[in-house]
């Protein structure tokens, strides 16, 4: 019996001993499969910013690919992972679609003319202007005109201008005689056969209707009027250059006057300088800042590289608001004034809580509580923000301190204990609430004054403009091209903040700027341009040519 009995608790005793082991391994699976579910949680988040991201570099024409290469690898390992969750087999996700090889360009057969264009031969309109010199009509004998060419363009098609100047049958005190032909009057540019009226066309097809040169080359010749790009090319820059004296006067006086200066940057991508060797070679990139001043100029800047140096020397010689992301080349701009360098203007950061709040919207995509919280938060500052749109300054920080104030407190307040909870947790949660704490100090600074935004959407609006355009013209020929592009940029950008159409002042500045006072560009400014446009006789500034006077300064 005793055998038995031992037999029986040798039995349970090896029994238990199993079933420990299989507990063991239950709780080790169990672990084993809430990492698995944590890894495919946190993969789906991925995989879901990723498109996000994608979907947002391509509407801003940026390289994609190192982002779908990633994109597929989350979708392999998020597959990998469903396999390993349940043996099932996964549905297959969507796969991206193969990017299509453009076509090889067609062989060029038909060899270009060379030698000067007839520019009579072309089958557009035609408009004639004569020239007389007042000092000799009447006085001298009229022999005939000595005539000159130059296109142009009106509304319905292109036209040809015929510059006629009279030439005139004189006497000399000597008694011989002389030919004396009308002086030619004074051109912006000097030796271009484009009239003021076409280059405007041309840039305002491509700067603010995103047009690239290709596609206008196709349509003049639809036109009947034949014009390579090339050619194209070269007067938008030299349009570009010449027109930065007045952006360069814009920029002085935004310096001088401007109580916030709004800011952000894009890239571009820069044709390369031909190797020696003719291998081809990638596009570098550059980037393009634009400086919002207030509600007076729209500025572009081109560098090279956006680092803090190129920032610094930007901003030099203005000190007030600047409002801008969180970026680490705007830092420099905020360090405490020490006197030794020209460049410490003692400049207030500004924050922008459209940029915080987007942070919190990623970090939402996951369904977290905290972060839908701080949405809503935010959501009611905007909400407060629209109301009291249309109140003067001083009204809106009154109301501003009265209920805005302590929403923002507590918000920060909640913020910082949040943060705690979160800050030695990798992933966007703590991004978001990192982002917030860290920014304190710039975000509550639209308190300090009515006339200080909540965000700095304007500048982002205002850099769709090269975003935009980018997906159609793609690159900039140089570093001299993207400049002479930011300046154009300027102009027209400026031109819709006042409500002025950018083709008609690009024809009219064109058509001024040869004969303007060098100490007065500023009166060319879009700003100002309504103004100044007034006090012209209008019968000289509607002429293609000619010469143009002057008003005095006011």
């Amino acid at each position: 019996m005793e055998s038995i009995d031992d037999a029986l608790h040798a039995r349970i005793a090896l029994l238990e001993k199993a079933l420990e082991k299989e507990r063991a391994r239950a709780n080790a699976l169990e672990a084993e499969r809430d990492r698995l579910k944590q890894a495919y949680r946190r993969l789906q988040l991925d995989l879901e910013l990723l498109r996000r991201r994608i979907f947002v570099a391509k509407a801003e024409r940026v390289d994609t690919r190192q982002l779908e290469l990633e994109f597929l690898q989350k979708q392999a390992a998020l597959t990998a992972l469903i396999e390993q969750l349940d043996p099932a087999p996964a549905p297959e996700l969507p796969a991206q679609p193969p990017m299509p090889t453009p076509p090889a360009p067609p062989a060029a057969t038909v060899k270009k003319p060379t030698g000067r264009r007839d520019l009579r031969t072309l089958p557009i309109a035609e408009e004639r202007l004569e020239l007389l010199d007042p000092e000799l009509e009447g006085k001298a004998e009229r022999i005939g005109f000595e005539e000159s060419i130059m296109l142009g363009w009106r509304k319905g098609g292109p036209v040809r201008f015929i510059e006629a100047r009279a030439k005139y049958r004189t006497t000399t005190e000597q008694g011989t005689v002389a030919i004396v032909t009308t002086a030619l009057p004074k051109r912006t540019f000097a030796r271009s056969f484009a009239a003021p009226s076409l280059l405007a066309k041309i840039l305002t097809d491509k700067y603010s209707d995103g047009l690239p040169l290709y596609r206008q080359e196709e349509r003049f010749a639809r036109e009947g009027l034949p014009l390579d790009r090339g050619t194209m090319c070269r007067w938008v820059e030299d349009c570009g250059m010449t027109a930065g004296c007045v952006v360069l006067a814009m920029r002085q006086e935004a310096f001088e006057t401007a109580f916030c200066i709004a800011t952000d940057a894009t890239g571009v991508a820069v044709q390369p300088e031909p190797s020696k060797n003719g291998e081809r070679q990638p596009c570098r990139k550059g980037h393009f800042f634009v400086l919002l001043a207030d509600r007076d100029h729209v500025l572009f800047e081109y560098v090279p590289r956006e680092t803090s140096t190129a920032v610094d020397a930007m901003f030099r010689g203005y000190a007030g608001y600047v409002q801008a992301d969180a970026k680490s080349v705007y830092d420099i701009l905020f360090r405490e004034p020490t006197g030794e360098d020209e460049s410490d203007e003692g400049r207030e950061e500004v924050g922008c809580w459209a940029h915080c709040r987007r942070k919190f919207y990623e970090a939402a995509i996951a369904k977290d509580r905290a972060a839908r919280e701080a949405l809503l938060r935010i959501h009611r500052l905007f909400v407060n923000e629209r109301r009291w749109s249309q109140w003067p300054p001083a009204k809106r920080k009154e109301l501003r301190l009265q209920f805005t104030k302590p929403l923002v407190d507590d918000f920060f307040t909640w913020a910082a204990l949040e943060y705690d909870k979160v800050k030695d947790q990798r992933g966007l949660l703590r991004s978001a609430f990192g982002y917030a704490v860290r920014q304190q100090q710039a975000l509550v600074r639209f308190l300090d004054d009515g006339r200080l935004r909540l965000d700095n959407n304007g500048s982002e609006r205002e850099l769709r403009r090269i975003a935009v355009g980018r997906k159609a013209w793609l690159f900039v020929g140089s570093d001299d091209h993207a400049q002479a592009t930011a300046n154009l940029f300027s102009l027209i950008a400026s031109c819709k903040l006042h409500r002025l159409d950018p083709e008609a002042y690009l024809r009219d500045l064109f058509r001024v700027l040869a004969h303007w006072p060098k100490d007065r560009y500023l009166e060319l400014a879009p700003k100002y341009w309504a103004t100044t446009r007034a006090r012209l006789d209008p019968a000289e500034l509607a002429a293609p040519f000619g010469n143009l006077t002057v008003p005095p300064p006011e």
